[in-house]
């Protein structure tokens, strides 16, 4: 089979249209979504307030850009809401217009489609598998007084390696020395307890950008809702650039209650912490496999066996995963999979036994 015209997870009709399925016969490990699913209190919300349909929201989102500070303890005015994080990244880049950036690759596609739409130039640094994916003092290094632009995404994707908060700090100072805007894509951040990312720096580094998703933590992606966070005036000038009402008004009503759902937060990690231990100990044990530990809700891994298309075998068991062969820096041995129920992680392991099984024939 060849590869999906999608470049992301979550593809569920175009990967069951190939394979002759119906999109509910799927169970999805390419979307990287709460499997607690939307918090009961907020889907209650929702049903309740259907009459919301029935008028614009309003154009400020005040309500809910007053949740967001709150939650995060910072300003109103260093807050954008968007419909879902993409559209913050294109809308960023667009004020920004940097004239080269640098990439971490593999990393998340939207950030080069938004710097190729500005004309931008980019420059690449390539994460090795021998140092586990992850950032080191040679990055700071590659910093160079050219760039005006840098994206980061703590933890990554594909990988879910969180770099170390000191070399983060290191690398926000070194970008302010050269005049670099460093974006920092946090969407998943919030699946690790305890950190709070580079927010609490932003008072002091207004050249440093936050983005942030609500939709993968809190199950709400056919909602569509992120958030950017910045110290700089420019915030502003991108809010009066932004189209009225991209976001509708029960993604807004959503995002003014999640983040007080303080047992959903807490239940969340607590699922994480126990399925994501057991999946990575249990996709360890598969020899063909290598699997790197993640701090993220995904697993990050490599099969070793050759001739062995993982998508495609698991396709014809009822499972869709990420191939990652069209993320920069990799290629068709590298796949994706998102931490999910006890249920589905368990199929899901069945499942690869049964493909690297020598009495198993596809």
């Amino acid at each position: 089979m060849s590869a999906f015209v999608s470049q992301h997870g979550g593809n569920i009709r175009e990967a069951a249209a190939r394979y002759g399925m119906k999109p509910e016969q799927l169970l999805d490990f390419s979307a990287n979504i709460n499997p607690l699913g939307m918090p009961p209190a907020v889907r209650q919300a929702i049903v309740e307030q259907m009459q919301l349909a029935e008028r614009y929201p309003d154009v400020e989102y005040q309500a809910l850009h007053q949740a967001i500070a709150r939650h995060l303890q910072v300003p109103v005015s260093w807050l954008l809401a968007g419909n879902g994080e993409t559209e913050l990244i294109f809308a960023l880049v667009e004020h920004l217009a940097p004239r080269r950036a640098l990439l971490v690759v593999p990393g998340f596609a939207e950030y080069r489609r938004a710097l190729i739409r500005v004309g931008c130039a980019i420059e690449e640094f390539v994460l090795e598998a021998d140092s586990d994916w992850q950032l080191d003092e040679a990055f700071i290094a590659a910093l160079h007084p050219g760039l005006d632009c840098l994206f980061l995404c703590t933890p990554n994707n594909p990988t879910g390696v969180m770099p170390p908060a000191p070399l983060l700090l290191a690398i926000a100072r070194r970008c302010a020395e050269l005049d670099i805007a460093l974006i920092v894509d946090e969407a998943f951040v919030d699946f690790i307890p305890q950190t709070t990312g580079m927010i609490p720096a932003l008072a002091c580094m207004p050249h440093v950008w936050v983005l942030r998703s609500l939709t993968k933590f809190f199950a709400i992606p056919g909602l569509r809702l992120g958030y950017m966070v910045s110290a700089n005036p420019g915030v502003a000038t991108i809010r009066l650039r932004q189209p009225p009402w991209t976001i509708n008004a029960f993604a807004a009503l959503a995002g003014e209650r999640v983040l007080s759902e303080r047992e959903y937060i807490a239940a969340t990690h607590r699922w994480l912490a126990d399925a994501r231990s057991w999946l990575t100990a249990a996709l360890q044990a598969i020899t063909a496999l290598t699997v790197w530990p993640s701090s993220a809700n995904y697993l990050f891994l490599r099969c070793e066996r050759p001739g062995v298309d993982l998508q495609d075998a698991l396709m014809r068991r009822g499972i869709l995963i990420r191939h990652c062969a069209n993320y920069p820096g990799l290629d068709k041995r590298y796949y994706r999979v998102a931490v999910k129920s006890e249920a589905a992680n368990q199929r899901l392991v069945k499942a690869l036994q049964a493909i690297f099984s020598d009495t198993v024939s596809d």
